[in-house]
């Protein structure tokens, strides 16, 4: 019995057990970064961070990078490009919470806070890639390209989403929790089999990662060596329920190693980070090193959406923390610091936002023409028998009943 055992424990190329229970691929990676696999798949002792609050940049001893994870300053017109991309996003994010409240839009959930999340992930990624975002990304598909008109579609409670994600490689908002991640790796997965250079980013919160799915994502996305890149949004609350109830592990980062993926955490609210560390971790799945787990803290400075009363589990001051670390004000404060920010450029971007937020009022103020024979347009490719006959019964009634408003008039 003991002498089968141990056959079967043997490594079979001569190596130790622990090296061949070790990815090929991951030992490839941890040996180009000049690290062992551990510090390879294991974050930094401390998070990533390379701006202070103050929008200073920070010492490099305090940046919390290490051997192998090492994060280069990203250029200045990318930088300029990304705060343009983060001030129309917190105009946005604004337009939308007082267009819900005149009752223009069902619900939103807001990103104010996590906008450097979303315009980090957006431009992380080029345009061959995919994106797969959440409720609360909104951000994130704007910055892809998307209309923001369109975008808002689906939250003023019309039947579709609004846009086409085959145009831009970015799926719909999913609004259930963790779906998105097993669409993301089927997506890559299909990506593989074709031999197409394609690396996927899903997006989710912290509450997420409690979920099943959440689970089978990466546990599949790693056992397949696949270009995913899931970048968890860590900001505090599944709704109402905090983090610390939600999960016993050094940070959401670290869970990445028992998949045999790498695993980084960051700053959410520093633009310049987030930038640099989803750069490498696009470039590390691209090159076929495997998926990655990236977690961002950041914080959800407004209630969970419309409908939530979020003094009803967090006070005041924990919120009024966050303030100082604003990802836009910090962001702004350090262009100004190197001289990039132009007084013409600031105006410019303002102007561009308030232009957004009017076209957004207009589209959302516009009353919507509908035709309830949709309904049955767009479920299958060519329609059965059972929906004709529906919606021939349905148009009928459609016609006796303008028949009937026509004669009283």
């Amino acid at each position: 019995m003991d002498q089968h055992v141990s056959q079967a424990t043997a490594p079979a190329n001569g190596g130790t057990a622990e090296e061949n229970r070790t990815d090929a691929r991951v030992r490839q990676a941890s040996t180009g970064f000049g690290i062992s696999v551990e510090d390879y798949l294991l974050p930094t002792r401390g998070r990533i961070q390379m701006l202070g609050h103050d929008g200073s940049v920070l010492p490099v001893n305090e940046q919390g990078i290490a051997p192998g994870h090492n994060y280069p300053v990203p250029e200045d017109e990318r930088l300029l490009r990304a705060y343009e991309q983060l001030v129309l996003g917190r105009r946005i994010n604004d337009q939308n919470a007082a267009l819900v409240r005149q009752g223009r839009m069902a619900v939103y959930p807001s990103s104010h806070g996590q906008e450097a999340c979303q315009v980090a992930a957006a431009f992380a990624l080029e345009k061959r890639d995919w994106l797969f975002p959440t409720y609360r990304d909104t951000v994130a598909v704007i910055a892809r390209g998307v209309d923001p008109n369109q975008v808002m579609t689906s939250f003023r409670g019309e039947w579709h989403q609004g846009y086409d994600p085959l145009e831009h490689n970015t799926s719909v908002e999913a609004t259930p929790l963790t779906t998105q991640l097993l669409h993301a790796v089927g997506v890559a997965h299909a990506a593989r089999l074709r031999g197409e250079d394609t690396v996927v980013l899903a997006m989710c919160g912290d509450g997420a990662t409690s979920e099943g799915d959440f689970h089978e994502a990466l546990n599949f996305a790693a056992v397949f060596h696949l270009p995913v890149i899931f970048f968890v949004q860590n900001n505090g609350y599944a709704i109402s329920v905090p983090l610390s109830a939600q999960s016993a592990a050094p940070s959401l980062a670290h869970k990445a190693v028992g998949y045999g993926m790498a695993g980084e955490r960051v700053d959410g609210n520093d633009l310049m980070a987030l930038l640099a560390v989803l750069d490498r971790a696009v470039s590390i799945a691209r090159e076929g090193s495997g998926p990655l787990l990236i977690e961002a803290e950041t914080y959800r400075m407004q209630a969970h959406t419309n409908a939530d009363d979020d003094t009803r589990y967090r006070q005041s001051d924990e919120v009024a923390q966050w303030v100082e670390r604003d990802p836009v004000i910090r962001m702004r404060a350090y262009l100004d610091e190197r001289g990039l920010l132009t007084e013409a450029e600031q105006t410019r971007i303002a102007e561009l936002a308030e232009e957004t937020a009017k076209d957004l009022r207009d589209a959302m103020n516009a009353d919507v023409q509908t035709d309830p024979l949709e309904l049955f347009r767009h479920v299958f490719v060519e329609q059965t028998p059972q929906l004709k006959e529906q919606e021939a019964k349905l148009a009928d009634e459609l016609a006796r009943e303008a028949e009937q408003t026509e004669e009283t008039r």
